[in-house]
Formats: structure tokens, sequence, C-alpha cells
């Protein structure tokens, strides 16, 4: 199960992450949910460092990775 943190940023509502998958979840202003796959744990601490564009950093590394629509259940 997801556990969402509410995120302050202009972009992006909410996000998550799953050790296990090595999946980070982000949940944008718009509704939508996207999951991005390969992202081991330094990845997550570097995307929720404090001070961290969350857009930029999904625009320069997450986009990057393998990833796609995610359906919240």
């Amino acid at each position: 199960m997801l556990v969402w943190q509410p995120v302050d940023s202009s972009w992006v509502s909410a996000e998550a992450y799953s050790a296990d998958e090595e999946t980070i979840y982000v949940r944008f202003k718009d509704g939508t949910s996207w999951a991005y796959r390969a992202c081991p744990p330094h990845v997550w601490a570097e995307f929720t460092a404090p001070g961290q564009s969350r857009g930029r950093y999904i625009n320069e590394v997450l986009k990057q990775k393998p990833g796609g629509k995610y359906m919240d259940q």
C-alpha cells in the first residue's frame, strides 16, 4: 500500500515511494499520477531533498526512467 505524502509544489500535489519496487509515484495537480521505475533509494532521496524542485527533477531525471501513467486504486 502506498503512503502518499503531500507536496508544496506548483506542479506536484503528492508523492510516494515503493522501495521493494524501486518506484517513485507522483500525483500531479491535474489529477494524473505517474510511476517512475528503476529508482533506487538514492534517487528517492535526491527527489525529496529539501529545496529540490520537483518539476526540475522530474524533467531532468525521472523522465529518463521507464514508467507511465499510474491508476490509483
